[in-house]
């Protein structure tokens, strides 16, 4: 009878604490876009995707011009200036393909440091907002849509942003 009562009341006060625990969700995205960090961020993102997009086009106009003059002179050469004046364009191709994967993976990469910051400036502001409202959990609604999400849950995305002074 004693053990019963116990095990009662476990679960009684289990049930209490987990009732009392508060949720909330923010749409991380959503909050990354009215920060003017980010908008700075992706901005020098974009400058540098055109930076590298021009020397690309150049290179590219450079081969371009190469082919048109192999092309109008091919008759009126040997074999071995043919086979020099084609490897050429191919050397030329391969460096214009490095190129272009090389700036890909700095561009990631250069895109990755420039918005770190602004990730981890609203990730502790989301940490202070949270903690201020004795939230147990946040749930991030820019990673998947939750199965259910319930009314009681605090939106946090306005609250961090007046805590951003956005």
């Amino acid at each position: 009878m004693m053990k019963r009562t116990i095990l009662a009341m476990a679960i009684l006060s289990m049930a209490v604490v987990l009732h009392a625990q508060k949720f909330g969700h923010v749409t991380s995205e959503q909050l990354l876009q009215a920060m003017p960090e980010y908008d700075s961020a992706q901005m020098k993102v974009q400058d540098l995707q055109s930076q590298y997009e021009g020397e690309i086009e150049r290179i590219q106009v450079e081969i371009n011009k190469k082919i048109e003059e192999f092309n109008q002179t091919e008759a009126t050469m040997s074999d071995l200036i043919k086979e020099a004046k084609a490897s050429e364009i191919q050397e030329m191709q391969m460096r214009l393909q490095n190129f272009s994967q090389t700036a890909q993976q700095d561009l990631q990469q250069q895109s990755m440091i420039m918005i770190q910051p602004v990730m981890d400036k609203a990730r502790a502001a989301i940490d202070e907002v949270a903690k201020e409202h004795g939230l147990v959990y946040v749930f991030d609604l820019s990673q998947g849509n939750p199965i259910y999400f319930s009314e009681e849950s605090l939106d946090l995305v306005p609250l961090v942003k007046a805590k951003l002074g956005l």
